[in-house]
């Protein structure tokens, strides 16, 4: 497929899962059906409008457990459970109804030529593009997994660890620190449930104090929206208040300002260097946009499938 006429971001292609030329073809033929050529407004108008705060709000989690081999899509079965009730997925894994409409659309214009791996990379891609963020190649030809695992899904990065114990599991996975920093740059659009950073509202030092590094302001306004009661817990407060809707750089301009809402977030500020990479990317957009590019196809590489590896699933939510 052609890129949009956009600012243009290299990414490295070290490391890159083998191609099949001839499979290749088939994906982008059979894609170029689906994503023509077209700038947002039109892109919206194909299908791609429901992907916003959706899909890239789980695809960092989905390409760690497993790899990228879509196994978070898969629903429970006689022989596995899925993913999607492990605890860092569960009332917050969302978007599942957009790869499956995309699929369905797929399937009926080329049957069994495009994975839903690939499906759910192209989708995380489009749905920064579409809220203003950059356009990155997506090298594609992934295949799909033949099952879940819910007990890796439950050792995701989770927003109550360290900073040391998120950044084992990116190193784990072949990333790196500045891997952590620019890929929680997704933080600048979507939401989190208030249980999910409560504790720096009221009692961040088991005294009934807040955390003292939450900027004052923020904390007013955070408390009205997640009041201190239980039925609070589920409700949702945006990752990045400043421009909420729009994939920006702001949410580093908030961090370094204190305004971060989950701790891990903010917990960023904490160490020498990756408190260096904020503050690059708090006053260079275009770096944040190049770097988050960049990252995103290493992530998109993790674990991969292909070959006579796995399937091209015909239902995303099912095996063959």
């Amino acid at each position: 497929m052609d890129a949009p006429e956009v600012q243009s971001i290299e990414t490295s292609t070290e490391n890159l899962p083998p191609q099949d030329d001839e499979q290749d073809k088939a994906i982008d033929e059979c894609l170029d059906i689906q994503i023509p050529n077209q700038d947002r407004s039109q892109r919206k108008q194909v299908g791609f409008s429901s992907i916003r705060h959706k899909i890239l709000v789980f695809y960092p989690g989905s390409k760690q457990t497993a790899g990228c081999e879509g196994s978070v899509l898969l629903d429970d079965t006689s022989t596995f459970t899925g993913e999607k009730t492990a605890t860092p997925n569960k009332d917050s894994v969302r978007g599942f109804e957009v790869i499956d409409a995309i699929k369905e659309n797929v399937e009926k214009a080329c049957p069994s030529t495009v994975s839903c791996a690939d499906i759910l990379t192209l989708a995380a891609r489009e749905s920064v593009y579409l809220t203003g963020g950059p356009y990155w190649p997506v090298p594609l030809g992934r295949r799909d997994g033949l099952t879940a695992n819910k007990a890796a899904a439950n050792e995701l990065p989770s927003p109550f660890e360290p900073l040391k114990n998120i950044t084992a599991k990116f190193i784990s996975k072949g990333l790196d620190l500045k891997d952590v920093v620019v890929l929680s740059g997704a933080h600048t659009i979507g939401f989190a449930q208030c249980f999910t950073f409560k504790q720096r509202l009221f009692d961040f030092d088991g005294a009934g104090n807040p955390d003292p590094t939450l900027d004052a302001s923020l904390l007013t306004n955070l408390r009205t929206v997640c009041p201190n009661q239980n039925d609070s817990d589920t409700n949702l407060a945006s990752l990045d208040a400043t421009t909420t809707n729009k994939f920006d750089n702001n949410y580093f301009k908030n961090l370094v300002n204190n305004s971060g809402l989950l701790q891990s977030d903010q917990a960023l500020m904490g160490d020498n260097t990756t408190a260096l990479f904020v503050m690059n990317y708090s006053k260079f957009p275009f770096l944040f946009s190049r770097d988050f590019g960049i990252s995103m196809v290493k992530m998109g590489n993790i674990g991969v499938l292909t070959g006579q590896d796995g399937e091209i699933r015909k239902n995303c939510r099912m095996v063959n």
